[in-house]
Order: C-alpha cells, then sequence, then structure tokens
C-alpha cells in the first residue's frame, strides 16, 4: 500500500498503547536512531506519558489523526472560532520515514484544520533541527522569527542534554484549496 492509500482516521481511546510506542519510537526510541527525525541526541525519556495522551484524546479541541496500523499520527489542535491551529506530535514509524508517509499525514492535518475554519497552521519545532525545518519549509511553511521557550520540567517532555533548548515558531497559511 503506498503512502497515498493509507486510511487516515481520529484516534481514540484504545489506540494510547499503540500510540506511545509509535511516539517514542519516532522521537527518542533506540529504532528512531535509524530515522532521521529523531530527538534522542538532544533530549533522553519519553516524549510524553500515557496519561497526557489519554488527556489529549478526550480534549475535544485535539484531533489527533492516525495513519494506518499506528504507521504514523499528527495532532491537530484547533478551538472553534480561533483562525490559527496548532500542529504537533507529529510521528512516523522509523521504518516509514522517506515514504512520503509524513507528506500525506501533514496534508491530512491541513485539510483537517482547513475544514475546522482555521486559515493558519502554527507549529514549534526544537531550533537545533535545520533539516526538521527545511522539510517543513518546503511545504511551504516559514520560520516567523518568534521563539518560544523549552518547557523543562514539565511531564512528558523528557530530559534535555542542554540547557538552551527553544522551538522556533513556524506557520503557513491554509487560504487557498486543500493540500491533498
Amino acid at each position: 500500500m503506498t503512502a497515498s492509500a493509507l486510511e487516515i482516521r481520529t484516534a481514540v481511546a484504545a489506540d494510547v498503547d499503540a500510540l506511545l510506542e509509535l511516539i517514542h519510537a519516532a522521537y527518542r526510541g533506540e529504532g528512531g536512531r535509524t530515522g532521521w527525525t529523531t530527538e534522542a541526541e538532544l533530549i533522553a525519556g519519553p516524549r510524553t506519558t500515557r496519561e497526557l495522551l489519554a488527556a489529549d484524546l478526550a480534549d475535544p479541541a485535539i484531533t489527533l489523526l492516525v495513519a494506518g496500523a499506528h504507521d504514523g499520527c499528527a495532532a491537530v489542535t484547533h478551538r472553534a472560532g480561533e483562525p490559527t491551529a496548532s500542529f504537533g506530535m507529529f510521528a512516523v514509524r522509523p521504518d516509514g520515514q522517506g515514504t512520503g508517509l509524513g507528506t500525506v499525514l501533514l496534508s491530512a492535518a491541513e485539510d483537517h484544520a482547513r475544514a475546522g475554519g482555521a486559515t493558519t497552521m502554527e507549529m514549534c519545532v526544537i531550533d537545533r533541527r535545520a533539516e526538521l525545518i527545511a522539510w517543513y519549509e518546503r511545504r511551504g511553511y516559514a520560520r516567523t522569527g518568534e521563539t518560544r521557550p523549552f518547557p523543562y520540567g514539565e511531564p512528558g517532555v523528557g530530559f534535555p542534554h542542554d540547557a538552551d533548548l527553544r522551538f522556533a515558531v513556524l506557520t503557513k497559511s491554509l487560504v487557498g484549496g486543500a493540500t491533498s
């Protein structure tokens, strides 16, 4: 099955354990070191917790999209009436990176935000992740020049190796039609 033919659906509570495994593999797990999106060189420990993920799934403002048999996921946070949606919790299984699945999932997240009335998608990426930021820029995102502090000490963010991490803020206009 090609990446574009994968089913993309909204996650449910029964997905929590499989999503937790996927997210850890993509962001920080040993298997994630085979992919190019790992944060393991910057941050140790879990990317999220079972409790935080379950809370996200219970939040009506957050939609967690799942691709295939937990091959990828992405969260879209959007509150009704607000022009900006936030993109996050983006993970593609390490052995599926480079197949186009990430692009398909990002497009589905943009379409979901647009269908909910958002006109802009915003995301925060650790500013040291130049290759990942470049990937988003090739898909129409632009740095805003704004940075935000890394949430040191917050539950579910892991244990950064350095004390000076911060997020670069990127945005993309969703006005002008579907991305898929």
